[in-house]
């Protein structure tokens, strides 16, 4: 059912915040989407290169509309230096995934091997009994090599949140230098 105003339809977006590092933020942010019904995809939340603040990327499934909304609803937050929302053509993103698999004598490391090489896969540790890998990659790269794995005993698997680089954005420093300029122009 495909609408023509873009607001209707519900899109994957991601919000990139940057933030200062109070202890509370993450359950107010969390709070603005729970009272507009709005699921939280993935969440990522980590230092950045500017040395006062953290980032957030937060992945969501919604219209525009909301989406615009919930980016101005943030930026009200007073730790909040700065919210971005991005469609997912103006980002690049990669995540993380850890695959821990059983190698008994059933299944041997060597079964393994063809599907590592082909897989741009990376062992972390071979134990006794079982062997860890890492996955770099889009959400559908991660999930595509568990798929590829399904004819072996896979033990554990965890993903990250995404993390992610802009395609528009300049530099983080020239946008906060820009938000100090029109400050003081308020004063």
């Amino acid at each position: 059912m495909r609408q023509k105003n873009d607001t209707i339809i519900k899109r994957r977006y991601t919000l990139l915040i940057y933030t200062e590092n109070h202890i509370g933020l993450l359950n107010r942010i969390s709070i603005i989407f729970t009272r507009h019904k709005v699921n939280i995809e993935t969440l990522n939340t980590s230092s950045c290169m500017h040395k006062s603040l953290h980032s957030f990327v937060i992945t969501i499934n919604t219209t525009k509309a909301q989406a615009k909304h919930l980016c101005k609803c943030i930026e009200k937050q007073v730790e909040v230096a700065k919210a971005f929302l991005y469609r997912e053509d103006q980002i690049i993103a990669q995540e993380v995934a850890l695959y821990k698999i059983s190698c008994t004598e059933k299944q041997p490391f060597s079964k393994l091997q063809n599907i590592i090489r082909t897989s741009n896969v990376r062992v972390l540790a071979v134990e006794g009994d079982f062997i860890v890998l890492e996955k770099t990659g889009t959400q559908i790269d991660t999930q595509d090599f568990l798929k590829k794995l399904k004819d072996f005993d896979v033990r554990e698997f965890i993903q990250s949140g995404r993390v992610i680089v802009t395609r528009p954005m300049g530099k983080l420093q020239d946008v906060l230098a820009k938000m100090d300029e029109d400050e003081e122009k308020d004063f």
